[in-house]
C-alpha cells in the first residue's frame, strides 16, 4: 500500500515535469520556474503560496504553469513536517541557540522558535531552490536533447 501511495506520487510529478519540459518555455525559464514554486512552497505561508502562483502566472508570461506547480507535488503536505523540522534545526544552527529555546515567558519562547523557523526555512527554501533549479535544468535538456 505504501509502495502503491509512492507510485502514484512519483507518477504524478513525473507527469507535471513532463508537461513543463514539452513547453516552448526555454530550459532556463522552467528551471527557474521550478525554483520559485520550491522557493515559495518551502515557505510556511499556510497554503497561501499557491495563490501567489496564479498571481505570478498573470503577471509573467515567461513563468512555466506546469513547472510552478510540479513544486506543490514535490514539497507535498507529507514532505512539510519533515522541511519544518529541518527548520527549526537550521534556524538554531544559523542563530547559535538552541532547537526549543526555553525563555523566561511562553511569549518569549514562541517568539524564540518563530525566529528561528522563519531563518532555518528561508536557508533551507534557498537551498532547495538552487538544488531544484539545476535539476531542473538537466532533466529539462536532456528531455529536449532526446526528442
Amino acid at each position: 500500500m505504501l509502495w502503491e501511495r509512492f507510485a502514484r506520487y512519483r507518477d504524478r510529478v513525473r507527469r507535471e515535469l513532463t508537461d513543463a519540459f514539452r513547453e516552448e518555455h526555454t530550459p532556463h525559464q522552467v528551471a527557474s520556474s521550478f525554483a520559485i514554486g520550491i522557493f515559495v512552497t518551502a515557505l510556511p505561508t499556510g497554503g497561501l503560496g499557491v495563490g501567489l502562483f496564479f498571481v505570478f502566472v498573470s503577471i509573467w508570461s515567461w513563468i512555466s504553469k506546469p513547472a510552478i506547480f510540479a513544486s506543490v507535488a514535490v514539497l507535498n503536505p507529507f514532505v512539510k513536517p519533515a522541511v519544518y523540522v529541518a527548520s527549526l534545526q537550521t534556524g538554531a544552527t544559523v542563530l547559535g541557540t538552541d532547537p526549543i529555546p526555553l525563555e523566561e515567558t511562553a511569549a518569549e519562547s514562541a517568539w524564540a522558535v518563530a525566529r528561528q523557523l522563519v531563518i532555518g526555512n528561508l536557508v533551507i527554501a534557498v537551498g532547495l531552490s538552487v538544488v531544484g533549479y539545476t535539476i531542473v535544468l538537466h532533466l529539462t535538456r536532456a528531455h529536449r536533447s532526446r526528442r
